[in-house]
């Protein structure tokens, strides 16, 4: 080494004389060879390194030379020479900086693959390694000539001597994961990505050669070898693939990621799907999303967006299996993405929570409903955004009162949240104002917060409850509507479609109890809005304090759509046969809810308010018109229901009932059977007044006050 120390004229005598003398002593056996490398290869790494490029490109063709020598003489089993002499090329790649010295060593691995690859064995984990270096580097030529070497090894010796080389199968795909994590060539990751995607191939046709593998650090049992050998490498490094780079490259990993679990996930045992999505959750971890806010929006919109819906189309294929280990980890991440400050993830939250439902609700079992309505339930109450009533403005802020205030008043709301039901009786004749239940939480209660920064988390929950609302009908009926389809539109399906088509959908599978699970739901949703809708202070305030728009805010379409959806649910159970030990509790229901309804409805001051709830009267109308005449004499608010054109002042009720002949002669029919005349009690508190008249054959009028 002294003699190389020399910075203008190292001498290489010595050096030489090494390569000669290895040359002489070639024949010498292998266990011999061990103890002389120890020293020899120690002494290459040093001259590898040497700042000298002169020294160093000696030292490196050199050491080519002896390889290309070992390697041609092959490798026995159970030795391990070749990762002995191979292992300065790893240790010099790492530590010189050099680029020329790196293309040199880089060259001289390609060229002992392309000459001598049916002789290497134990060498291919330092080949790897060396590529592996030289996929971080950021010189073209370096990057290119590496990756074609490894594409080579994966496409022609991989398929030539697959059992040579399974034993450095994981580092073949963890280098071709940092090829493609090389923001510096994209071209070169999306061709990695394709190259991972080929050795999944290689898994799936030689599952026996993985089962047949042993080592001395492997202590796996034959039938989980080829997962921990195999597709556990595979899936984990696209994974990392998907964490650490840009959108276009982890957009493809995620897509090849998932295309691999879809092809080959029926070889896959059903503990193997356990470590399998711990590593897919990790999209979503908290800890691990960027930082920025920009960039945490995007993964949200983009990586997390498309990977919950991978998701749910892998849950749909393999649901036999995963309904028992994995269940309730993806209705958990359902449930964290409906959390999110974020609209679209939000949203493809309950568009996947219904998706799942939808193509899967027929093979649920009576358990697996449980679970789905109980986190139907939790998003429901999580979503519900209790500030919008609570908060004042103060100072150009928003707050709710004192912390001691707050406290008094979030420990009434949780003994409240023993009994759902309770928390959600109709609303009263006189007017009780309507009382937020379990779903607000301690920051909406006791936060301050400026009107622009919360308006956002505001108006997301608000759609979210909207889309929930449309969620139940497209499950419950099968309706093949948007989830952004209005209330009108429904209608109009609702009134042309016979009730038999209903069947189609999730009714007939879930029990009465888990109807009126979604159906409290709904209502505790339409509550919220009619209180909101209601407080015109409040609504003022909140325009004023910075909700900017051309009128003040609303949750109309909130109001209209959720009590559409528990009209329809109602009015199914109601005719149903095959429910009747639950009528009793159904009409009980149906009769308090649609006399909350209408009561609000003659309540309303104005037009476009009024005008929102045409459709509901029409759902009303249409609901009625097919029930029974022995059902519906049961219905002592007929003539309420009867109102279908609405107009002149409060608390009278004109009806123009020419709906449909048929649906004016039963009401006609039924008022004068009823003998329903003057001032009846309806309710605690609340009198109706009834008379009709005939304007010509098939068309009557109808006055209705109430008081």
């Amino acid at each position: 080494m002294d003699e190389l120390l020399s910075a203008t004229h190292p001498r290489m005598f010595s050096l030489q004389k090494i390569v000669e003398i290895s040359y002489y002593n070639m024949g010498r056996i292998r266990l011999q060879w061990s103890r002389i490398w120890e020293v020899i290869g120690d002494h290459f790494n040093k001259v590898g390194c040497n700042p000298n490029e002169d020294v160093a490109i000696f030292a490196v063709d050199s050491l080519r030379q002896l390889s290309m020598k070992f390697l041609e003489k092959g490798e026995l089993a159970n030795f391990r020479f070749q990762k002995d002499f191979l292992r300065p090329f790893e240790h010099i790649m790492k530590r010189n900086r050099s680029p020329t010295i790196r293309d040199m060593v880089v060259r001289c691995i390609a060229q002992m693959v392309n000459s001598q690859a049916a002789n290497i064995r134990s060498g291919w984990k330092n080949i790897f390694s060396v590529f592996h270096l030289a996929a971080s580097d950021q010189d073209e030529s370096i990057v290119e000539l590496a990756f074609q070497t490894t594409g080579h090894i994966v496409t022609i010796v991989f398929e030539k001597h697959f059992p040579a080389t399974i034993d450095s199968f994981q580092d073949a795909v963890k280098c071709l994961s940092e090829f493609a994590c090389n923001a510096a060539f994209p071209d070169t990751s999306m061709e990695a990505i394709r190259l991972i995607r080929h050795c999944a191939k290689y898994v799936s046709d030689r599952p026996q050669a993985f089962k047949e593998y042993t080592s001395d650090d492997m202590n796996v049992a034959p039938e989980d070898r080829v997962w921990v050998r195999g597709w556990f490498p595979i899936l984990f490094e696209l994974s990392c693939i998907i964490n650490r780079c840009k959108l276009d490259v982890r957009t493809r990993g995620l897509t090849v990621m998932f295309e691999i679990m879809k092809t080959y996930g029926h070889t896959y045992e059903k503990h193997w799907w356990q470590d399998l999505f711990r590593i897919v959750f990790r999209i979503f971890d908290n800890m691990k999303l960027p930082e920025q806010q920009t960039e945490k929006a995007e993964w949200m919109t983009t990586t997390c967006n498309h990977a919950l819906y991978a998701i749910c189309d892998v849950f749909t294929q393999y649901l036999e299996v995963l309904s028992d280990v994995l269940l309730d980890d993806i209705f958990a991440q359902l449930y964290w993405c409906v959390q999110q400050d974020n609209e679209q993830l939000a949203r493809s939250g309950t568009n996947c929570l219904e998706n799942v439902v939808i193509l899967n609700g027929e093979k649920f079992t009576l358990e697996i409903w449980d679970k789905t309505c109980t986190c139907m339930l939790d998003i429901f109450k999580t979503t519900i955004p209790h500030a919008l009533l609570t908060w004042r403005p103060v100072g150009g802020e928003f707050c709710s009162g004192s912390p001691s205030d707050a406290k008094e008043k979030l420990d009434t709301i949780s003994q409240k949240s023993v009994d759902i039901h309770d928390s959600i009786q109709p609303r009263s004749s006189d007017g009780r104002p309507y009382q937020p239940s379990t779903g607000a939480t301690v920051a909406e209660e006791t936060s301050k917060a400026r009107p622009a920064a919360s308006a956002s988390l505001w108006r997301l929950k608000c759609i979210v409850q909207r889309d929930l609302c449309n969620w139940d009908v497209d499950t419950t009926w099968n309706t093949v509507l948007s989830t952004s389809t209005d209330v009108n539109k429904r209608d109009a399906v609702d009134f042309d479609v016979h009730v038999d088509t209903q069947d189609q959908g999730m009714y007939r599978f879930l029990t009465s109890q888990q109807l009126f699970k979604l159906l409290d739901c709904l209502l505790e949703s339409h509550r919220f809005a009619k209180a909101f809708n209601s407080n015109n202070e409040q609504r003022t305030a909140l325009w004023k304090a910075g909700f900017k728009g051309k009128s003040k805010p609303n949750l109309l379409k909130q109001e209209t759509s959720s009590l559409a959806c528990g009209l329809r649910i109602l009015f199914r159970m109601y005719m149903d046969e095959s429910r009747t030990s639950a009528w009793e509790e159904v009409q009980q229901r149906l009769l308090n809810v649609c006399s909350e309804a209408l009561s609000y409805f003659l309540t309303l001051t104005s037009e476009s308010h009024r005008e929102a709830w045409t459709n509901l009267l029409l759902l009303f109308l249409t609901k009625v018109l097919k029930i029974s005449d022995e059902r519906v004499s049961n219905l002592t608010l007929l003539p309420l229901l009867s109102s279908c054109n609405a107009r002149t002042a409060p608390g009278v009720l004109w009806a123009s009932c020419s709906t449909c002949c048929s649906l004016n002669t039963r009401i006609y029919d039924n008022y004068q059977r009823s003998g329903v005349r003057g001032r009846q009690k309806i309710g605690s508190g609340l009198f109706i007044s009834i008379s009709i008249r005939a304007e010509t054959a098939d068309t009557f009028i109808l006055q209705v006050k109430l008081s």
